[in-house]
């Protein structure tokens, strides 16, 4: 998916702790969609940054409360940011697990 927007990067925007506006990408598709920012997500093992992103309208194969892990890359002819889905399932894992992490360490999860 391709970042739709103004002339800020995806990454400016994803970074902006004042930010939190929903993030709207075009898909392979040429449809629009529009995400909510859950978090970002830097893995340091890969040197990557991540994001989790749940869809505002509900989309084809993914449940209501389920979200993405996209990866923010570059795009090799244009050289613009852009967002890609993540489908490797432990790179999935390890990124829901730090986040997970960072609500405990904000008591946004507590323990049952």
């Amino acid at each position: 998916m391709d970042e739709n927007m103004n002339n800020e990067s995806i990454g400016d925007k994803l970074f902006d702790e004042e930010n939190s506006d929903n993030i709207k990408l075009v898909g392979d598709d040429g449809v629009e969609y529009e995400f909510e920012q859950v978090a970002t997500i830097p893995l340091e093992e890969d040197g990557k940054v991540y994001c989790i992103l749940h869809p505002v309208i509900s989309m084809e194969g993914m449940a209501p409360d389920e979200a993405l892990v996209m990866e923010l890359s570059e795009d090799l002819d244009t050289g613009e940011e852009v967002l890609l889905v993540v489908e490797e399932e432990e790179t999935i894992d390890k990124v829901f697990a730090i986040y997970e992490q960072l609500c405990r360490e904000q008591g946004l999860i507590t323990e049952n």
